[in-house]
């Protein structure tokens, strides 16, 4: 619902576009791991052209409507597979393409002219948060030349939360704490780069279980994190929440990572000067 109800997680997303686009220029293409796009072993879709797929139900017919029609990246998928087999990783490669809602959702705010390749990889959703981050790892060259890496999913998931209480919950509910503390415990956990406590977290975290009863929307993360690497604390971009504890938390990583903070941070200043300015 965030492509049509943007709320802060839209309005985040696509200043973040504007700020990438002038403090780093245009990636070369985006790689995209999304919580919905899965296999049995690591695949690349190596299609030409992408669009939206519409991998949902009992939601507005107006979301049917919205389109990404965005180029593949299928030299970009032959430089992944060569990284794969140097580190001895299994990677499949097919020649389809499309974009699952966790992806043409984001892409749509920060690019939304679809001018930027995309390279979906589908990851091992029963792989550990340790294997994803290793298969991040892998993938750190392509950070360095030119690739956006983004991990697509959600800081809390758990949709009986959502819908389960009574019936749908407001958007705007009250946050559970459980969720807050979740939330508040990932962001100290990532400051202090307590990878060990990171990477363990359905048994260090509270409310672990609660918040990703099964924890395929928070894998992608630890696949960005990886290819960010550890010396960096990942930072906390942005920090929402829908009905109450749906998290949208988004997190950068890398060398970069503060730059990007405090850039972020200087251009939402700047957005909330511009309408007095304007007065």
């Amino acid at each position: 619902m965030t492509a049509l109800e943007p709320r802060e997680a839209g309005a985040f997303m696509q200043r973040l576009g504007q700020v990438l686009d002038a403090n780093y220029g245009r990636p070369r293409a985006v790689l995209m791991i999304s919580a919905h796009t899965s296999a049995g072993q690591p695949h690349l879709l190596a299609a030409g052209q992408h669009q939206a797929i519409y991998d949902f139900g009992g939601f507005p017919d107006q979301l049917r409507s919205l389109r990404y029609d965005a180029k593949g990246a299928p030299e970009l998928a032959q430089e992944v597979i060569t990284l794969a087999s140097q580190a001895g990783v299994p990677m499949q490669l097919a020649q389809q393409g499309g974009l699952d809602h966790g992806a043409w959702v984001p892409l749509r705010y920060l690019y939304p002219d679809a001018d930027v390749p995309v390279l979906p990889l589908a990851f091992v959703a029963e792989e550990s948060p340790a294997q994803q981050f290793a298969l991040g790892e892998m993938l750190a060259p392509l950070a360095r030349a030119g690739v956006l890496i983004i991990g697509s999913g959600s800081i809390t998931h758990n949709l009986s939360l959502v819908f389960g209480r009574g019936g749908m919950q407001p958007i705007d509910a009250v946050e559970l704490e459980s969720s807050r503390a979740f939330r508040t415990w990932w962001q100290q956990r990532s400051t202090a780069r307590d990878w060990q406590a990171l990477l363990d977290y359905r048994a260090q975290a509270p409310f672990a279980a609660a918040m990703h009863p099964s924890d395929e929307h928070l894998l992608p993360w630890f696949i960005a994190a990886g290819a960010g690497g550890r010396g960096a604390p990942p930072q906390r971009l942005h920090a929402s929440l829908t009905f109450g504890a749906l998290g949208m938390d988004a997190y950068a990583f890398g060398p970069a990572a503060s730059e990007l903070a405090q850039a972020m941070k200087s251009s939402e200043s700047a957005a909330a000067i511009l309408p007095a300015m304007r007065v």
